[in-house]
């Protein structure tokens, strides 16, 4: 039996614990990181609180260095933890990472009062952490699927809603015209979505008996238009909820978290031996 070398031993042992969730070290580590995230981007919003900055802005940077630190170390052990880096650095759970992980140090990169605002700018990228959150989301990934089988129908769907919105629109602008603000169909048409969509900002509106039936029925078809794409995406989430609890489904599979130590990919299936993105052996 040949001896493990401690440097491999090492960075394995690190895979192990940021990588995967199903050991207990990783599972303290992902509630760990899970509080982290929460507390950084509470930080970002207190900044933001003008009082509080002016009072206590030396607490809050010294708290959002502290932060920033822990996330760097983080970032970088993820990197040296895989084989294959640049498969991490380029993911987009590693973009994220260093987004909200660089903003900090951007603004002492740069120097002169003339780029504070940029600097201020930079900073707020830091809000880009609460994204690194989906990836503690037990059933984001089944909410995906959910989304992407159902892409044709919710199309389709978007698709007539623009028809109708033309239609609408066109037929708003003859009646109306400029007077009530109907100055030309683009903008006729950008008041039906506006309508259709139940926001109403009150910017435009018809003045004719003709015109406020017309916005009357827009309206009523806006709430069976919002239950189209629920009805769909839940539909779907619904099939894949029995094909992921039920054996004998024939869309059964059941998927772990273990990631690829040399490409960092996850979601294997329980009896793969390789990774199903570079074939290296897990």
């Amino acid at each position: 039996m040949k001896d493990v070398k401690p440097e491999k031993g090492w960075k394995n042992r690190v895979h192990e614990i940021i990588y995967e969730a199903d050991t207990p070290m990783g599972k303290w580590f992902d509630i760990a990181l899970f509080g982290l995230i929460i507390f950084s981007v509470l930080l970002v919003m207190l900044e933001s609180v003008k009082w509080i900055d002016v009072q206590y802005h030396g607490v809050l940077l010294t708290l959002e260095w502290i932060v920033t630190i822990l996330f760097t170390i983080e970032y970088v052990a993820r990197i040296i933890s895989i084989k294959k880096p640049l498969k991490y650095v380029f993911s987009f759970y590693g973009l994220i990472d260093f987004f909200s992980t660089i903003p900090l140090y951007l603004s002492y990169i740069f120097a002169g009062s003339q780029v504070l605002l940029a600097i201020r700018a930079f900073r707020l990228l830091r809000v880009f952490r609460i994204l690194k959150l989906v990836r503690f989301l037990g059933e984001a990934s089944q909410l995906m699927k959910a989304l992407k089988a159902s892409r044709a129908k919710i199309t389709v769907f978007l698709f007539t809603v623009l028809i109708i919105s033309v239609i609408l629109g066109t037929l708003m602008y003859w009646i109306e015209g400029d007077e009530a603000g109907f100055t030309s169909i683009p903008t006729s048409i950008y008041w039906t979505i506006v309508t259709l969509t139940t926001v109403g900002y009150g910017d435009i509106a018809p003045i004719t008996p003709q015109g406020q039936l017309i916005a009357t029925i827009i309206m009523l078809l806006g709430y069976g238009i919002i239950a189209v794409p629920t009805g769909i995406v839940t539909s779907e989430l619904s099939r894949q909820s029995t094909a992921k609890n039920d054996p004998n489904h024939e869309d059964f599979v059941h998927i772990n978290t273990q990631v690829c130590p040399t490409c960092a990919k996850e979601g294997h299936r329980d009896d793969a031996s390789h990774c199903y993105n570079c074939g290296s052996k897990l």
